[in-house]
């Protein structure tokens, strides 16, 4: 009987998270949900609750006292961490917080979510990691590597940064034989998505948003045996929104 695979995942409640969770499970691994959400019972996947670990990655004491938690339902090994949870935080009517006018808190709300906790949990569970010869996957974004209109700064920077972590750590846990790749997803049809988004949609090269499933296709094929020799990258998976 091959061994099951267990997957690590931030923000799955919603969007390329949900996406992600229903990808993983059609492949047979187990999927341990981290989320600031309780479970959800309408989740159709099987061992939801038991697999869920409600956790707000706001909070650094929090993010560092649940990886015990994860340790001790993951039985020593952890195939694949992905990193997906992340805040774009807004002000008035959904209007975007540039460098003059987002308050220094919440620069640290979002870094502690969106660059910090990526490396406490993949750091927290190198051993688990390295015992499966696994991969971790963080989640970027085409804000972090220009200006968008509706993804403020403090979003952009924690992305940019996020994936020179991925660099990083792709050096650094190379040698206990983990993979670190980032994938950078440009304007999906998640409910994040601001008003607006549809003149971003005309500009577009293949003029259509991406879908989320199409986004945890990617992130499955990092995690997978297809990319055994694919490490420190990050794809771009935006309709050639870049170009």
């Amino acid at each position: 009987m091959p061994e099951q695979k267990t997957l690590v995942l931030t923000g799955a409640s919603r969007g390329i998270g949900h996406a992600t969770v229903k990808r993983f499970s059609a492949e047979g691994w187990r999927v341990l949900t981290c989320s600031r959400q309780p479970f959800d019972a309408r989740c159709p996947w099987p061992g939801g609750e038991e697999n869920h670990i409600q956790l707000d990655l706001v909070d650094p004491e929090k993010t560092i006292a649940a990886i015990e938690t994860i340790k001790a339902k993951v039985g020593g090994r952890v195939h694949a961490l992905v990193n997906n949870a992340g805040i774009s935080p807004k002000g008035a009517g959904g209007a975007r917080l540039g460098t003059l006018d987002t308050d220094l808190r919440t620069w640290g709300q979002v870094f502690h979510v969106n660059f910090f906790a990526p490396v406490v949990l993949a750091r927290g569970l190198k051993d688990e990691l390295s015992a499966a010869k696994g991969a971790v996957v963080n989640v970027t974004s085409i804000a972090g590597s220009r200006v968008h209109p509706f993804a403020g700064a403090a979003y952009a920077t924690s992305k940019a940064a996020l994936a020179a972590l991925t660099r990083e750590m792709a050096h650094d846990f190379g040698p206990l034989g983990v993979r670190v790749n980032a994938i950078a997803p440009g304007e999906v049809e998640t409910s994040i998505l601001s008003p607006g988004t549809d003149k971003i949609v005309e500009a577009l090269p293949m003029r259509r948003l991406g879908q989320p499933s199409e986004v945890a296709d990617a992130i499955w094929f990092l995690c997978s045996e297809q990319s055994s020799y694919i490490s420190g990258t990050e794809i771009e998976v935006n309709g050639a929104q870049h170009v």
